[in-house]
């Protein structure tokens, strides 16, 4: 069996070189719509990674409160534009003092700038750090990991410790480049603060780089940044993940009592759940799958119509080669079985081909846009099933037909 087939490949082989001109066209017909659907389905997977990466740090546990702006509803046919208040650090740390729900963790934080200058030495950087005051439970809550050193702990943030905690950047090719960063001290706004930690490498969000940040005690920063109408956040991480409904329910009536709602106003706040942003991240990037799927099979249709036409001018074209096989004792599954390994052999030349694209092209998409990028294993495996499929629908016709005719009427043909 397994030298019939090696035969049947080489004929095949043999085949394609002599009606070279139809099947490279037909391999690259294939080629396009594999192409299409791998690059794709790549890039596809490598927005998905990102954008996972982005926000699922943060666990399946955890849970935002921050100011949920330009809010439209209608209104007697037209539209209100609402735009909630924003979070005061009163209002933050009243709501850390009241909500007191079991296994759970609330830390604040705020954006101070995020066009700092740091300077170490005789080195500055340019004006495009971003400084974020935060307090001992940032780090966890957010899901950034330490590579180096510590993280605050409560004694930096309860004694206003004038210490920090640096994005990756500054050690990989940044001012701490080639030095050990831990204990080095770093002057922002003119206060000095010695480096307590690195962060790992995050990359960036939407093109804002996640590695050009300082972290420093909330209460420091406050006193550094008095801008006016300073925005807070609120982040919530529970222990068991099975309590995560009803931490959330607390804590929405929580700041409803900190903002002084009566039972019939509207939340003038937004709680965004970590699972909430991963599911409609999955729901985008499904839609994006079943898009490129559609394209891949619109495409990968013209691919089939071509190869099944390629072949059938092939067995027309050696009807007379087919009549001296079956006169010599060929079997018609054998003669259909050879015409099917040779539209087999097609279609997966063109697949290849098109995987090979597809990646490439995927690569070179994710380089561009500075995603990291993802073997599509999964699209592979698709465009492999695909390509199959394709040249065993487009064969099936020609093989029969080929095995059908009759020998003598197969050796009178011209």
């Amino acid at each position: 069996m397994i030298g019939l087939f090696r035969e049947n490949v080489k004929i095949a082989l043999g085949s394609i070189r002599t009606q070279l001109l139809r099947t490279v066209l037909t391999i690259i017909i294939i080629a396009i719509g594999i192409t299409a659907l791998v690059g794709i389905l790549t890039i596809v997977a490598a927005i998905d990674n990102n954008l996972n990466t982005s926000f699922t740090s943060m666990g399946s546990n955890t849970f935002n409160i921050n100011q949920y702006e330009n809010r439209n509803r209608s209104s007697g046919g037209s539209e209100i534009e609402k735009i909630n208040p924003i979070i005061t650090y009163i209002e933050a740390k009243r709501f850390k003092e009241l909500y007191n729900f079991p296994f759970t963790h609330t830390s604040l934080s705020f954006n101070a700038t995020s066009t700092a200058e740091v300077k170490f030495e005789n080195q500055k950087t340019d004006p495009e750090i971003t400084v974020i005051g935060v307090d001992e439970y940032f780090m966890p809550n957010s899901g950034l990991e330490v590579t180096q050193g510590r993280s605050f702990n409560t004694f930096d943030i309860s004694n206003n410790v004038y210490s920090c905690v640096v994005g990756s950047d500054f050690v990989s090719k940044g001012l701490l480049k080639d030095v050990n960063p831990i204990g080095k001290l770093l002057t922002v706004r003119g206060a000095k603060f010695k480096v307590i930690g690195v962060l790992k490498e995050r990359g960036s969000t939407f093109g804002n780089s996640q590695d050009l940040r300082v972290f420093i005690p909330i209460q420091v920063a406050r006193s550094l940044f008095s801008a006016p109408n300073i925005n807070y956040s609120i982040s919530t991480m529970i222990d068991k993940t099975e309590l995560l409904d009803a931490a959330v329910d607390n804590a929405l009536n929580t700041m409803r009592k900190v903002r002084k709602l009566n039972p019939v106003e509207e939340n003038n706040f937004g709680i965004s759940r970590s699972d909430d942003l991963i599911n409609r991240i999955a729901s985008i990037t499904g839609v994006l799958s079943i898009s490129a799927w559609v394209m891949g099979i619109i495409t990968i249709l013209g691919s089939s119509i071509a190869l099944m036409n390629i072949m059938v001018v092939s067995v027309t074209e050696r009807t007379r080669e087919i009549g001296v096989r079956k006169a010599l004792g060929a079997k018609k599954s054998t003669i259909a079985f050879q015409f099917f390994i040779e539209t087999l052999t097609i279609g997966q030349i063109g697949g290849l081909f098109g995987i090979v694209f597809g990646i490439l092209i995927g690569y070179l998409i994710c380089l561009a846009a500075g995603w990291d990028f993802v073997i599509p294993w999964g699209a592979m495996m698709a465009a492999f099933i695909t390509s199959f499929i394709v040249a065993l629908v487009s064969g099936l016709y020609p093989a029969i037909k080929a095995s059908q005719l009759d020998p003598i009427e197969a050796l009178r043909y011209e």
